[in-house]
């Protein structure tokens, strides 16, 4: 069976832990956890995080103020260009001494008249000693993760009718035909191709 401390998210905190009012600063890279997203829009496991920012003691628990970077792989919705770039996200997070009832595996239940603002809370591990960051590394990078994700505010996607992309070519367009017309210009195309009726040239027919 693996040791608490044997996980690669582990951070002792059994110093800080043993009086309030201590801090434990913390800054140093994390694997990403499994689960971060997909092929087309996450982090891919493994990949580096990196954590910054303090473990502070209070009576209850442990309050973590900090900074989350980890590498965004995705495909903009709108020309399918690759994306690479950093999530940037400030966290807060609450390590209680005793584990709090109503949470199963770092992820919070829904309780009725709880508040909305309060933070994430997370377990401690083997008797306050050790805070794991697998969890909540999780919760906030799947949380972060964009909706649509875009290579520019801007992106002007690909052309409908034949797909190139307009970011690369902003002068592209194709004459289209309204085919609501084109009955209409059917019959005017076939007037004009039409020979005159005899005795229509030159004005009214004789009697």
């Amino acid at each position: 069976m693996s040791r608490p401390e044997d996980s690669p998210w582990a951070v002792s905190v059994a110093q800080v832990a043993a009086r309030a009012g201590r801090s434990r600063q913390v800054d140093a890279d994390f694997p990403a956890p499994d689960g971060i997203g997909d092929t087309i829009c996450g982090v891919k496991e493994g990949a580096p995080v990196h954590v910054s920012g303090s473990f502070d003691s209070i009576v209850d628990g442990l309050i973590f103020n900090g900074h989350v970077r980890a590498p965004l792989h995705a495909e903009c919705v709108r020309c399918l260009t690759p994306i690479s770039r950093d999530l940037d996200l400030d966290v807060v997070a609450f390590f209680p001494y005793k584990p709090p009832e109503e949470k199963y595996h770092g992820k919070e239940e829904f309780v009725v008249g709880e508040d909305e603002e309060a933070e994430e809370e997370y377990p401690l591990a083997e008797g306050g000693a050790f805070a794991d960051l697998e969890a909540l590394l999780r919760d906030e990078l799947v949380d972060a993760l964009p909706v649509k994700p875009l290579c520019r505010p801007d992106c002007k996607g690909l052309c409908p009718q034949c797909g190139i992309n307009l970011n690369e070519h902003p002068d592209h367009h194709h004459e289209v035909t309204d085919f609501r017309w084109s009955a209409l210009e059917e019959i005017k195309r076939k007037l004009e191709e039409s020979p005159e009726e005899p005795g229509q040239e030159g004005g009214k027919p004789g009697r």
